[in-house]
């Protein structure tokens, strides 16, 4: 691999302890290939439970050996996500909700920053194979010998597979906000929603906007800015208060209404200054565990509608 690295066993130390120097590296790895915090965190724990089942002694370079191992399990997640889209691509918020009050600690919040909202959802247009090949060469400097070992090719066959992948991010490449950037713009809908304002929702939405809203009859998708305005009238009703959290990482709201229980949870993916996705979720078989006193603290909103 091109990052050297220490055998598993060290005078200095264990193989936990060896392990836990690279968990950060590998937890970037996977966050960067799967776009999931919490797929993120599976892939690296699978790793650890199969290097402590491996002979120590027969790993050479442990770096090298676990990038091996979260790219394959990592592969192996991207390909069941496509056999199973009903699953894992049904466009519902992950619920992975934290408060909205600042950056994300660690290293999540490094690997957030520096892929970037944009970055990942271009990344998601990619097949498993190029997203995988992008990943760890562009970002991580794997050779693509080491990379077709994990995909089963050679490797011009996998350098091939790379650089179509590069071609699509870059015909891809839109400017990328910053966390309070991604807030405001957010915060621009939820005004122009709540108020009616039709022109400034317009402003705000990008042309080919997706709104995916989850329902108890199924999830339902509208495309484009215009479409997507007229129906910004589900964001209001019955609400008495919006509070800012985060929904798997994106910038959103949970909506409470005046008994307490939740009405709905909705995410924004922002590029640039517009909202490019919005995802929904107004089922209240999932979202009657919400309650506000175990929402996460932060700063909150209590305007009345």
């Amino acid at each position: 691999m091109a990052e050297s690295g220490s055998t598993a066993e060290s005078p200095s130390g264990t193989v936990a302890e060896a392990f836990e120097a690279h968990r950060d590296r590998l937890r970037a790895v996977a966050f960067r290939v799967l776009g999931s915090h919490a797929d993120a965190e599976d892939a690296v724990q699978e790793a650890w439970l199969r290097l402590a089942r491996q002979d120590a002694a027969t790993i050479d370079n442990l770096a090298g050996w676990l990038t091996t191992v979260v790219g394959r399990i990592s592969l192996d997640t991207l390909r069941a996500r496509q056999a199973r889209p009903e699953v894992s691509q049904d466009g519902t918020p992950a619920f992975a909700i934290t408060a909205d009050d600042g950056p994300e600690p660690g290293d999540i919040a490094a690997v957030a920053d520096s892929v970037g909202l944009a970055l990942l959802m271009v990344l998601d247009s990619l097949g498993p194979s190029e997203r995988l090949a992008f990943v760890l060469h562009d970002m991580f400097a794997v050779s693509f010998a080491e990379i077709g070992q994990i995909l089963g090719k050679s490797a011009d066959a996998t350098k091939m597979i790379a650089s179509r992948a590069r071609r699509k991010v870059r015909a891809t490449d839109r400017p990328v906000a910053s966390r309070r950037e991604q807030r405001a713009v957010a915060e621009a809908f939820r005004a122009a929603a709540m108020g009616g304002d039709f022109e400034g929702l317009l402003r705000v939405l990008d042309p080919d906007v997706e709104l995916t809203v989850a329902t108890p009859g199924g999830v339902f998708v509208t495309l484009g800015a215009t479409d997507v305005a007229t129906r910004a009238r589900m964001f209001s009703g019955e609400v008495v208060r919006h509070q800012p959290v985060l929904v798997d990482g994106l910038p959103g709201y949970i909506s409470w209404r005046a008994d307490g229980s939740a009405r709905s949870v909705m995410s924004f993916a922002v590029t640039g200054d517009r909202v490019t996705a919005i995802a929904l979720l107004v089922d209240p078989a999932r979202l009657a565990a919400l309650r506000p006193d175990q929402a996460p603290t932060g700063d909150r909103e209590g305007a009345e509608h």
